[in-house]
């Protein structure tokens, strides 16, 4: 799936895999999350806290009806509210998904992996 815009110098299309970074990116600078996680929680319940160069195993883009849907998956930080943090963060992700790449996004749905004490 890939973002295509027709403009009048040419075409632009912006791959999946861009769109997941771009999301990971801004969610990771969020207040409250430490980082992104995996998708697929490891054994034993706990969660692999991605580098910044897999953020796109830690989103899930799709092209639904009214826009874009995405799915970040997250750790946050131990000792915040974490529906607050959930909150900010979707409208933060939603905000710039929609400036950067002038297209509706109709969800963002943040699946908290896991809570790290960060020192």
């Amino acid at each position: 799936m890939t973002v295509e815009k027709n403009t009048n110098y040419g075409s632009i299309s912006v791959s999946e895999d861009a769109i997941a970074s771009l999301a990971g990116g801004v969610i990771t600078e969020c207040y409250g999350v430490v980082g992104m996680a995996s998708r697929q929680v490891l054994r034993d319940g706990w969660a692999e806290l991605l580098k910044k160069d897999n953020y796109a195993r830690g989103v899930v883009v799709r092209d639904g009806a009214d826009g874009l849907e995405i799915d970040l998956y997250i750790i946050v930080s131990f000792g915040v509210k974490i529906s607050e943090v959930v909150q900010e963060a979707q409208k933060k992700v939603k905000y710039m998904l929609e400036k950067s790449l002038s297209q509706d996004v109709a969800s963002v749905n943040v699946f908290v992996q896991g809570v790290r004490v960060v020192a």
